[in-house]
């Protein structure tokens, strides 16, 4: 997994964006993985009918971003996603055909780092995967808050959590600046901006605080910021 202050793949390195397609709808499939093999910068390794066949070919190939389908058989993409995951393995990037289907929901809890809508534009496919390969979370921060409200709305009504509120006790002040625009929604670069840094600068910081937060992606770290009540929800 690329890890957010390491080099992007296709990035700073001259190595193409190593993607696998999972979908188990053959034209589907076959089509994604040739919108993909007309872009530069990206290389289609492998396609998967199911989420155990894109578990054991992500374990074979080692591609640095999976294009996963949520339904499924034989294993759906949540369970696909959340066994990448424990590995420490490539990059998930959800397809659905519903913004708000309660199955993404779950997908981005099991580790995903961002989703798109299946009539997506070609273009905007391509993007979708540079930026999740580049360590970054598809999610607009409008998609950020409702799933944020969906995923604290299960949690205890009592406010917030004392183990969330002692983990962002441990960050610095320019950790937790960083982590609360994370929250929202913003990009690596949109926080640069914010916090008049550079790009590299907040990835060695978001490294940082996944370290101290002990998670894996953007969307676990924004609940733990949300938990925390470092960020309210329906706050800009």
């Amino acid at each position: 997994m690329t890890e957010p202050g390491s080099a992007a793949p296709g990035a700073a390195t001259s190595r193409p964006v190593r993607v696998i397609v999972a979908d188990d709808q053959t034209l589907v499939r076959t089509g994604l993985a040739a919108i993909l093999g007309t872009e530069v910068g990206i290389e289609v390794v492998g396609q998967a009918a199911d989420g155990a066949e894109a578990v054991e070919l992500a374990g074979r190939l080692r591609p640095d971003v999976v294009l996963m389908d949520v339904r499924m058989p034989v294993l759906d993409g949540i369970e696909a996603t959340r066994r990448l995951a424990a590995v420490g393995g490539p990059r998930v990037l959800v397809l659905t055909t519903f913004d708000l289907d309660e199955l993404v929901f779950a997908a981005l809890e099991a580790g995903a780092s961002g989703f798109l809508l299946k009539d997506a534009r070609p273009e905007e496919l391509a993007r979708g995967i540079r930026v999740v390969a580049d360590g970054d979370a598809l999610l607009a921060p409008s998609v950020t808050r409702r799933l944020i409200a969906h995923v604290t709305s299960k949690r205890t009504a009592a406010g917030t959590s004392r183990s969330a509120r002692d983990a962002v006790a441990r960050l610095t002040d320019r950790e937790r600046e960083v982590l609360a625009h994370l929250a929202r929604g913003l990009t690596n670069g949109e926080i640069a901006r914010t916090a008049f840094v550079s790009e590299s600068t907040v990835k060695t910081h978001v490294g940082r605080i996944f370290a101290k937060l002990t998670v894996t992606e953007r969307v676990q770290a924004a609940v733990v910021a949300y938990d925390a009540g470092l960020v309210v929800p329906g706050s800009d």
